[in-house]
């Protein structure tokens, strides 16, 4: 069982990682990878995978001798460089104590071993393995993790503006529960973390289909990754886009009056636009202000809704 315990003060430090991270997707992906078992759709992905790898990418290999990979791995990220830069900046007694840790009994190639040394050719090395292995698992496919990272925002944000953090946080991830300020779910370890005011970041991620995982670093916020694809890996040919992700979230209608409020229009003139009663517009722009995708000012007799910029990140156009 894993438990997070949050004081009244925590709740208001929860946040949704803005977009996803390279690098802790192509974690997921590789921990799926070693983690086997009789899912035929991965297994068909894995082999169609493992053979596509270039030799450059082998030394993440050596990273799980037993399937278990160093916390200095995970790192959050908006870009492919900024997620590399991230890890090759965590403590050199972290990075130490981690490889001691997965190869405790084990002998260690070399390469390894000049990376527990903190040597700068076996950094290169790692992050040449991971841009290879980046361009041959996730670049295909990085236009749909973004756009379903996208819809995931969408989720959780209207579950929160709707019914607050209390309800979004297990209504995020099935099979969690939060109760009297611990949120909890099985898993093969048994795990205590207090967020003592670090902050929680929830990050989706759509080529793993495990329990949550957890990331607790010394004076970092806690992160929680989470299995939000179907279950199904990914492949570049499938058609499902921006639009057709939103509106599986937002509603058609919702939809069509973010993408209508680039300018800003009265409750009247939103209704016409959209075809429904003021009132029906009116209780859509209400639930997307309480999401912080739209705001609303008066002026003079009438209101004006216009979107903000998370909205405008969110139908993907500039704010």
């Amino acid at each position: 069982m894993i438990r997070i315990r949050f004081a009244a003060e925590d709740f208001a430090r929860v946040r949704f990682a803005a977009r996803p991270a390279p690098v802790q997707e192509l974690n997921a992906a590789f921990m799926m990878m070693f983690r086997g078992g009789d899912e035929p759709l991965f297994g068909r992905w894995r082999r169609r995978v493992t053979r596509s790898l270039p030799d450059a990418v082998e030394p993440l290999g050596d990273l799980v001798p037993a399937g278990d990979p160093p916390l200095f791995l995970d790192v959050l990220g908006e870009t492919l460089t900024e997620g590399l830069d991230l890890m090759a900046a965590a403590p050199p007694e972290l990075v130490r104590t981690e490889l001691e840790r997965v190869y405790a009994g084990r002998p260690s190639p070399a390469w390894i071993r000049g990376l527990h040394r903190g040597g700068t050719d076996a950094w290169r090395i790692l992050h040449r393995a991971q841009r290879t292995a980046f361009e041959t698992v996730l670049a295909p496919v990085w236009p749909l993790v973004q756009d379903l990272h996208r819809a995931e925002f969408t989720r959780h944000a209207l579950t929160v503006a709707e019914h607050g953090v209390g309800a979004a946080l297990p209504a995020l991830v099935p099979g969690t529960r939060l109760h009297e300020g611990v949120w909890e779910w099985a898993a093969p370890v048994e795990r205590e973390i207090t967020l003592a005011g670090r902050g929680l970041v929830l990050l989706p991620t759509f080529h793993w289909t495990g329990h949550p995982l957890v990331q607790d670093l010394p004076d970092r916020p806690v992160a929680v990754t989470y299995a939000a694809g179907p279950g199904l890996p990914l492949v570049p040919d499938v058609t499902t886009g921006t639009d057709a992700s939103l509106a599986t979230v937002l509603g058609r209608t919702r939809l069509e009056l973010l993408r209508t409020l680039a300018d800003a229009h009265t409750t009247t003139a939103l209704a016409r636009r959209l075809g429904v009663s003021n009132a029906t517009a009116s209780a859509h722009a209400s639930a997307l202000r309480g999401a912080g995708l739209i705001t609303t000012a008066r002026a003079g007799r009438a209101v004006l809704h216009r979107r903000t910029a998370l909205g405008a990140l969110l139908v993907g156009e500039r704010g």
